[in-house]
């Protein structure tokens, strides 16, 4: 169960009430939920294959500046050209579906994870969410994003943190 103070936080990261959280994935060095862990069915029985959610607005606007940027092109091709990288690229697949079908198995979601994977890149958000979720060394394309976003928390929490928010890594 999420506490009710990190669901208004990532309420306020993302302007909007957040849909089918299963837990925090990830904390910023802030202590503020950055990643969340979603349901693989929305409450309306819709299937859901993002699993890591970024929340943090600083990231996801820096990393939006990257897409736009040409960079998810440019590591598309590399996956074409770089079978270590692609056979890498499909273990992540792998890890991200293993995540999921733990929380549950969605049949008309099977084999499909997310941000492109495994053949392309489609999504940097969700690349960056897996490495901070599931750490670094599980993607490498995910870990290259958080390279470039450098510190983001920095300047420190996005949003105010919620009374009793607890700070490390949980789900």
């Amino acid at each position: 169960m999420t506490p009710a103070g990190d669901l208004s936080v990532v309420e306020a990261q993302l302007g909007r009430p957040p849909r089918a959280v299963h837990g925090v994935a990830h904390r910023c060095p802030c202590g503020n939920p950055d990643v969340v862990a979603t349901e693989p069915r929305l409450e309306d029985g819709t299937p859901f294959p993002t699993t890591f959610y970024l929340t943090c607005p600083r990231a996801t606007s820096s990393i939006g500046t990257l897409e736009a940027s040409g960079l998810m092109r440019e590591m598309t091709q590399r996956l074409a050209d770089d079978d270590r990288l692609a056979s890498t690229y499909r273990d992540a697949h792998e890890a991200y579906l293993s995540y999921r079908e733990a929380i549950e198995e969605v049949p008309e979601i099977a084999g499909v994870s997310a941000g492109g994977m495994p053949g392309r890149v489609k999504c940097l958000h969700v690349l960056a969410a897996q490495s901070l979720a599931q750490g670094r060394g599980v993607n490498p394309l995910g870990d290259e994003v958080l390279d470039l976003l450098g510190e983001f928390w920095a300047a420190g929490p996005c949003v105010p943190p919620a009374a009793g928010t607890q700070g490390g890594a949980g789900s």
